[in-house]
């Protein structure tokens, strides 16, 4: 079984200085048939203006992850970590027990363009825990391990049993990812087209997939996805 979640029918918000977009429902946005998927709880799309960003705030058991698409966000948090991510980076705060942080655009000029995912942690009052990785020189052809419960093969480990790989495809391109007969998948589509189960799908379009043994992947064009495997 498949479903598609197009780019233009999720929430949006137009504050001026952000411009953002919910897979699911978030803040004023409320869909009831779009709360979450498995253990996916947020998928926003934002776009910041320069300068701008979202200043100290609180988050507590939910694990966050940020994948920047293009321009630089500087990262502070009440952990002392301060970073300034750039295009193909990947960060991840365990928020746990609780934790504050704040995301600006770093530059004076240029938009920052991101991906910002929760997932409900598989249990609550963890160690709250920052990672970031770089996935700048991840080759096209390949699925790249980005997080995993356990960290295998150098992935940022997460409180959740979610595989989250990161993909690119040349024109023309194919990958098969398997899927275990108890597991979901959802994809995420950052640029395309892409064909997926034989559906196509634009940028900001998702795929979940349940019930499947295999999750199968064409671009048309030069594509940049995101795929979940959740159980």
């Amino acid at each position: 079984m498949i479903q598609i979640r197009k780019s233009n029918e999720r929430g949006h918000a137009e504050h001026g200085w952000l411009d953002s977009y919910h897979t699911f429902s978030f803040a004023d946005y409320y869909d009831q048939a779009h709360t979450h998927f498995r253990a996916l709880r947020v998928i926003n799309e934002d776009i910041v203006a320069p300068e701008m960003g979202f200043g100290m705030h609180p988050h507590r058991d939910m694990e966050i992850i940020t994948y920047v698409i293009s321009g630089e966000l500087r990262h502070r948090d009440s952990m002392g970590h301060t970073a300034v991510m750039r295009a193909g980076d990947v960060q991840r705060i365990s928020a746990g027990s609780g934790i504050l942080h704040s995301e600006i655009n770093e530059s004076t000029s240029e938009p920052v363009h991101l991906l910002q995912i929760w997932l409900f942690p598989d249990h609550k009052n963890a160690q709250p825990r920052y990672s970031e990785k770089s996935f700048s020189q991840a080759q096209p052809g390949k699925l790249h391990l980005v997080t995993s419960k356990s960290g295998r093969d150098g992935s940022i480990p997460i409180n959740q049993d979610t595989d989250l790989y990161l993909g690119k495809l040349e024109a023309d391109g194919s990958l098969t990812h398997p899927l275990g007969s108890d597991r979901h998948a959802w994809l995420q589509v950052i640029k395309g087209p892409l064909d997926v189960n034989g559906k196509t799908l634009e940028p900001g379009d998702a795929a979940a997939l349940s019930d499947v043994t295999s999750v199968n992947i064409t671009a048309r064009k030069p594509a940049e996805f995101l795929l979940f495997d959740l159980n």
